[in-house]
């Protein structure tokens, strides 16, 4: 037993608890409105946005695969670093480059089907109860940040493809989360298949959430500052972090399987 507590103690993950999704919530929210500062406010570009912060990503990268247990402000930094380049990149694609946020969605979705097909067959699980070792850490990261990637996609899809607005996009995407509660606790679907799929349904939330937040009011939302907003979500996220256990590192038992 003292051999598997040192061993989830090694874990570079937090335990995935209702703080963690409410922290996950806020952190992709802040992707979209950060991600949207820098390309729009600051009239940057989706393509200039995304070189600056795939530079982000990058150190964020390093500091998280480098480090040897899990520090909070290290995986906090690089969960945000994945949603604000994931915004750009995925407007890039959509809106830039032309694909449409259809085939952009559906492109992006099937590359994180693969990334966890991969990491299953590779490692034998995708499971995220202890990331302790550099193949899965790898696998983790890949996954989360296409996910977070094609999130962006699917939000503008829903908001704008199909006309639902803002508030109707988070409304399902929200909806779709619950389900996913309802799944966890009623069925007996593997947990790890539960939790991949609650993490890419929160990024599409956080997206519409963001644009509820930033955009135009002759657009539904609240056009509301998007540096002052991006400010105010990352205090918000590092007090969730602070004022929970998502400072400590992941213990047996607690954690998605």
């Amino acid at each position: 037993m003292k051999d598997v507590i040192k061993q989830l103690a090694a874990s570079k993950v937090p335990q995935v608890t209702l703080a963690f999704w409410v922290a996950k919530i806020i952190a992709t929210t802040l992707g979209e409105t950060g991600g949207d500062a820098v390309s729009m406010s600051m009239n940057l570009g989706y393509l200039a946005a995304t070189g600056i912060f795939a530079v982000v990503f990058l150190v964020a990268l390093a500091l998280q695969v480098g480090a040897r247990r899990y520090h909070p402000a290290t995986y906090w930094f690089l969960i945000v670093a994945t949603t604000t380049v994931g915004t750009t990149i995925s407007d890039y694609l959509d809106r830039t480059a032309g694909l449409g946020y259809p085939l952009a969605s559906a492109l992006l979705l099937s590359l994180v089907i693969a990334i966890l097909i991969v990491w299953r067959v590779t490692t034998g699980s995708i499971s995220v109860a202890h990331i302790a070792d550099r193949r899965n850490e790898i696998f983790y990261w890949a996954a989360i940040t296409v996910s977070n990637t094609l999130g962006t996609a699917l939000g503008d899809y829903t908001s704008d493809s199909l006309d639902m607005g803002f508030v109707g996009g988070a409304m399902i995407f929200g909806g779709l989360i619950a389900l996913v509660a309802l799944l966890y606790f009623a069925t007996k679907i593997p947990r790890a298949i539960l939790f991949w799929a609650a993490f890419i349904l929160t990024r599409p939330l956080g997206a519409t959430l963001g644009d509820i937040v930033t955009k135009p009011l002759s657009h539904g939302g609240l056009n509301l500052d998007r540096i002052e907003s991006s400010a105010v979500l990352l205090v918000a996220m590092a007090l969730v972090i602070a004022l929970t256990g998502l400072r400590k590192p992941a213990l047996p038992g607690a954690a998605a399987h």
